[in-house]
């Protein structure tokens, strides 16, 4: 008895696991390649115009008082040689303190663009992400995966891949088409 219990439940796994796939129909096993979705977006290139016109404002302003920085020395250096020594230190001092300022002040900055991208980013992520869920249910998708190029699905049939599609009816919602 216990000789033919081993065969018989390699036969019933493999049974199940050949019917799984069996069932798995290629409609029902799709991807959409989730860089591609992020290219093509309208809203992305709509938010990275807006976040790339906020950079170069935020980077005038550091070229800005950089530029008046320098003006300071070069006066600072035309001038020095009138100076007394507690006059060029304190210059100096001021020259300085300036000078870091500025530092912290770009500093301060990149580290908002950064932060402000990041927020940014994940949001036209959310709304994607949010997207293909609708679509999956609504188009009878048990799964939809999403590759990345980075090996999360190294190969799919192309009829498998509803990339475009996907993006064309992302699209046309954002218009409000």
């Amino acid at each position: 008895m216990n000789k033919l219990a081993l065969p018989i439940a390699l036969i019933a796994l493999i049974a199940s696991v050949a019917s799984f796939f069996y069932q798995q129909s290629s409609s029902e096993l799709v991807y959409v390649d989730v860089n591609k979705l992020l290219e093509g977006y309208k809203r992305t290139a709509i938010i990275k115009s807006e976040f790339d016109e906020k950079a170069k404002t935020m980077k005038a302003n550091v070229d800005s008082l950089i530029g008046s920085w320098q003006t300071e020395l070069k006066a600072y250096e035309k001038e020095r040689s009138d100076m007394s020594k507690k006059e060029l230190e304190l210059k100096q001092e001021l020259l300085a303190n300036k000078q870091q300022q500025i530092n912290n002040y770009q500093q301060a900055l990149q580290k908002q663009l950064v932060e402000e991208d990041k927020k940014v980013t994940q949001t036209v992520i959310n709304d994607i992400n949010d997207f293909v869920k609708e679509y999956g249910k609504k188009n009878g998708y048990k799964v939809i995966f999403g590759a990345t190029g980075n090996g999360t699905i190294m190969y799919g049939e192309e009829s498998a891949d509803l990339t475009e599609v996907v993006l064309k009816e992302l699209n046309a919602e954002f218009e409000g088409e």
